[in-house]
């Protein structure tokens, strides 16, 4: 299991990262300031540290170069500072990749991934089922069981409740439920989603019509809630 240290001064940011890390099958250690974030460093081994760039007491350039000085730990950069010349001075002083707020989630796993990978450090297995209750998601066998009764799945189906479950508690939009389901080339309307939703409420919700499992997040995407 890789290590993340998340310091990042935001709670709310601070919270998300560390919900949704834990839940791909990282251990995470999330500190609120730049001294703390020097002190979890020094103490403790990570294969990943998450800097936010304007943290309080330390800020988060002069830390990772600290860090450096003693470690080649990968770090991912935070910041809503956009200019080039803001990721040039963070990647001179050492960072390995630079991600600008506000970003999407997906984009931020997928670029912890990509710095695990780099450094060889250890990647979470890809887990083989989801659960959420008594629903029950099998990967390898692509089968869907609720109350150990198997229901019946359309592919897309299948793959659209999947991804809401690998992301349970986050909010998704409809086009990046249809770039991850029905792929980046596909040319239909969004409100294919909305169908795909609404078939599957029919086959997991207690009651469709007041969803609990997945729900609609108005203006922005649906969320998978358990």
């Amino acid at each position: 299991m890789a290590s993340i240290l998340i310091v990042e001064d935001d709670q709310t940011v601070r919270e998300l990262l560390d919900l949704n890390l834990k839940a791909e099958g990282y251990a995470v250690t999330v500190v609120a300031d730049g001294e703390l974030g020097l002190a979890a460093a020094r103490v403790q081994p990570f294969d990943l540290i998450v800097l936010d760039v304007m943290l309080p007491k330390l800020d988060g350039i002069t830390l990772c170069r600290l860090i450096r000085k003693d470690s080649n730990v990968p770090i991912l950069l935070l910041t809503a500072r956009g200019m080039e010349v803001d990721k040039i001075v963070g990647l001179e002083s050492g960072a390995d990749d630079y991600i600008v707020k506000p970003f999407g989630l997906g984009e931020f796993l997928a670029r912890v991934r990509a710095a695990l990978r780099r450094s060889s450090s250890i990647v979470p297995p890809p887990r083989d089922k989801l659960e959420a209750d008594d629903l029950i998601v099998d990967l390898i066998a692509r089968r869907v069981y609720l109350h150990d009764l198997e229901l019946k799945m359309t592919h897309k189906e299948f793959d659209l409740l999947a991804e809401l479950m690998r992301n349970k508690g986050v909010v998704i939009s409809r086009d990046l439920l249809l770039q991850k389901v029905w792929g980046y080339d596909y040319v239909g309307d969004s409100r294919t989603v909305d169908v795909h939703i609404r078939w599957l409420r029919e086959k997991i919700e207690d009651n469709p019509s007041v969803p609990k499992r997945i729900t609609t997040v108005r203006g922005a995407g649906y969320r998978f809630e358990g």
